[in-house]
Protein backbone atom coordinates (compact mmCIF):
# COMPACT_ATOMS: atom_id res chain seq x y z
CA UNK A 1 0.00 0.00 0.00
CA UNK A 2 1.29 3.63 -0.98
CA UNK A 3 1.01 6.12 1.54
CA UNK A 4 -1.32 8.16 0.91
CA UNK A 5 -2.38 11.70 2.55
CA UNK A 6 -0.18 12.63 5.27
CA UNK A 7 -3.35 14.01 6.60
CA UNK A 8 -3.06 15.42 10.01
CA UNK A 9 -5.14 12.48 11.54
CA UNK A 10 -3.45 9.94 10.31
CA UNK A 11 -1.16 9.25 13.63
CA UNK A 12 -1.00 7.22 16.91
CA UNK A 13 -1.82 9.16 20.22
CA UNK A 14 -1.70 6.29 22.36
CA UNK A 15 0.46 2.88 22.27
CA UNK A 16 0.33 0.29 24.94
CA UNK A 17 1.91 -2.73 25.12
CA UNK A 18 0.23 -5.91 26.33
CA UNK A 19 1.40 -6.64 29.95
CA UNK A 20 0.41 -10.04 30.41
CA UNK A 21 2.73 -11.18 27.84
CA UNK A 22 6.42 -9.76 28.99
CA UNK A 23 8.15 -10.00 31.79
CA UNK A 24 10.31 -8.04 34.32
CA UNK A 25 12.48 -6.10 31.93
CA UNK A 26 16.48 -4.68 32.39
CA UNK A 27 16.52 -0.99 33.05
CA UNK A 28 18.47 -0.54 29.91
CA UNK A 29 15.54 -2.44 27.62
CA UNK A 30 12.42 -0.90 30.32
CA UNK A 31 14.57 2.43 28.73
CA UNK A 32 14.42 1.47 24.90
CA UNK A 33 10.49 1.41 25.40
CA UNK A 34 9.81 4.09 27.11
CA UNK A 35 11.47 5.98 24.59
CA UNK A 36 10.24 4.38 21.42
CA UNK A 37 6.52 4.65 22.79
CA UNK A 38 7.26 8.19 23.96
CA UNK A 39 8.88 9.06 20.23
CA UNK A 40 5.87 7.37 18.45
CA UNK A 41 3.63 9.71 20.03
CA UNK A 42 5.78 12.50 19.49
CA UNK A 43 5.97 12.33 16.08
CA UNK A 44 4.50 8.89 13.63
CA UNK A 45 2.55 8.33 10.57
CA UNK A 46 0.18 5.85 11.06
CA UNK A 47 -2.72 4.79 8.38
CA UNK A 48 -4.69 1.44 8.18
CA UNK A 49 -6.30 0.13 5.49
CA UNK A 50 -9.93 1.43 4.88
CA UNK A 51 -11.94 4.35 5.10
CA UNK A 52 -10.62 5.39 8.76
CA UNK A 53 -10.46 8.49 10.37
CA UNK A 54 -7.63 8.94 12.62
CA UNK A 55 -6.23 9.97 15.13
CA UNK A 56 -5.96 6.05 16.89
CA UNK A 57 -5.02 4.14 19.44
CA UNK A 58 -2.67 1.46 19.64
CA UNK A 59 -2.77 -2.03 21.77
CA UNK A 60 0.36 -4.22 20.84
CA UNK A 61 0.35 -8.08 22.04
CA UNK A 62 1.58 -10.98 20.99
CA UNK A 63 -0.93 -13.95 20.64
CA UNK A 64 -0.79 -17.65 19.23
CA UNK A 65 2.92 -16.45 18.06
CA UNK A 66 1.25 -13.64 15.92
CA UNK A 67 1.91 -9.47 16.82
CA UNK A 68 -1.24 -8.21 17.23
CA UNK A 69 -2.14 -4.47 16.49
CA UNK A 70 -5.84 -3.70 18.02
CA UNK A 71 -6.20 -0.12 15.75
CA UNK A 72 -8.72 2.48 17.31
CA UNK A 73 -10.43 5.33 17.79
CA UNK A 74 -9.56 8.28 19.39
CA UNK A 75 -12.40 7.37 21.49
CA UNK A 76 -11.38 3.69 22.14
CA UNK A 77 -14.22 2.73 19.81
CA UNK A 78 -11.99 -0.54 18.02
CA UNK A 79 -11.74 -0.35 14.39
CA UNK A 80 -9.31 -3.26 12.70
CA UNK A 81 -7.04 -5.70 13.90
CA UNK A 82 -3.81 -6.60 12.09
CA UNK A 83 -2.33 -9.75 13.10
CA UNK A 84 1.46 -10.78 11.66
CA UNK A 85 3.34 -13.78 12.31
CA UNK A 86 6.06 -13.44 14.29
CA UNK A 87 8.65 -16.18 12.68
CA UNK A 88 9.88 -13.71 10.04
CA UNK A 89 11.18 -11.55 12.89
CA UNK A 90 12.67 -14.68 14.58
CA UNK A 91 16.32 -14.51 13.23
CA UNK A 92 16.66 -10.88 13.09
CA UNK A 93 15.14 -10.09 16.74
CA UNK A 94 17.69 -12.82 18.18
CA UNK A 95 20.55 -11.43 16.24
CA UNK A 96 19.29 -8.40 17.16
CA UNK A 97 19.38 -9.01 20.94
CA UNK A 98 22.77 -10.30 21.12
CA UNK A 99 24.08 -7.04 19.54
CA UNK A 100 22.12 -5.19 22.21
CA UNK A 101 23.85 -7.17 25.01
CA UNK A 102 27.63 -7.06 23.06
CA UNK A 103 26.51 -3.26 22.97
CA UNK A 104 24.97 -2.71 26.34
CA UNK A 105 28.42 -4.05 27.33
CA UNK A 106 30.80 -2.20 25.42
CA UNK A 107 29.39 0.59 26.59
CA UNK A 108 30.94 -0.49 30.39
CA UNK A 109 34.27 -1.03 29.15
CA UNK A 110 34.74 -0.84 25.63
CA UNK A 111 36.78 1.59 23.56
CA UNK A 112 34.66 4.24 21.75
CA UNK A 113 35.81 2.63 18.46
CA UNK A 114 34.64 -0.13 19.43
CA UNK A 115 31.12 1.14 20.73
CA UNK A 116 30.84 2.88 17.52
CA UNK A 117 31.18 -0.25 15.64
CA UNK A 118 28.97 -2.18 17.78
CA UNK A 119 26.59 0.59 17.30
CA UNK A 120 26.40 0.48 13.62
CA UNK A 121 25.91 -2.88 13.54
CA UNK A 122 23.29 -2.98 16.09
CA UNK A 123 21.56 0.29 13.87
CA UNK A 124 21.43 -1.86 11.07
CA UNK A 125 20.04 -4.68 12.22
CA UNK A 126 17.31 -2.54 13.33
CA UNK A 127 16.81 -0.75 9.87
CA UNK A 128 16.47 -4.21 8.68
CA UNK A 129 13.77 -5.70 11.42
CA UNK A 130 12.19 -2.11 10.28
CA UNK A 131 11.70 -2.43 6.76
CA UNK A 132 10.79 -6.15 6.83
CA UNK A 133 7.55 -5.36 9.63
CA UNK A 134 6.78 -2.68 7.20
CA UNK A 135 6.78 -5.04 4.28
CA UNK A 136 4.55 -7.47 6.63
CA UNK A 137 2.10 -4.61 7.13
CA UNK A 138 2.20 -3.47 3.14
CA UNK A 139 -1.50 -3.54 2.12
CA UNK A 140 -2.69 -3.31 6.06
CA UNK A 141 -1.16 -0.39 7.87
CA UNK A 142 0.83 2.58 6.29
CA UNK A 143 4.06 4.00 8.29
CA UNK A 144 6.83 5.28 7.76
CA UNK A 145 10.56 4.81 8.14
CA UNK A 146 10.79 6.32 11.69
CA UNK A 147 7.07 4.59 12.70
CA UNK A 148 8.65 1.22 12.11
CA UNK A 149 11.61 1.73 13.35
CA UNK A 150 9.75 2.31 17.25
CA UNK A 151 7.63 -0.43 16.51
CA UNK A 152 9.98 -3.16 15.37
CA UNK A 153 11.56 -1.72 19.07
CA UNK A 154 8.43 -2.74 20.73
CA UNK A 155 7.91 -6.22 18.87
CA UNK A 156 11.19 -6.82 19.90
CA UNK A 157 10.32 -5.85 23.71
CA UNK A 158 7.30 -8.37 23.23
CA UNK A 159 9.36 -11.05 22.54
CA UNK A 160 11.02 -11.12 25.88
CA UNK A 161 9.26 -13.64 27.95
CA UNK A 162 10.11 -16.02 31.44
Amino acid sequence: MTEPDRGRNQHLIHIQLDEKTTVRRKAEVEHERQVAIYDLIEENYFHPAGEFEGPYRLHISMEDNRLVLDVQSEAGDPLTRVMLPVSPFKTIVRDYFMICESYYEAIKKATPSKIEAIDMGRRGLHNEGSSLLRARLEGKVAIDHDTARRLFTLLCILHIRG
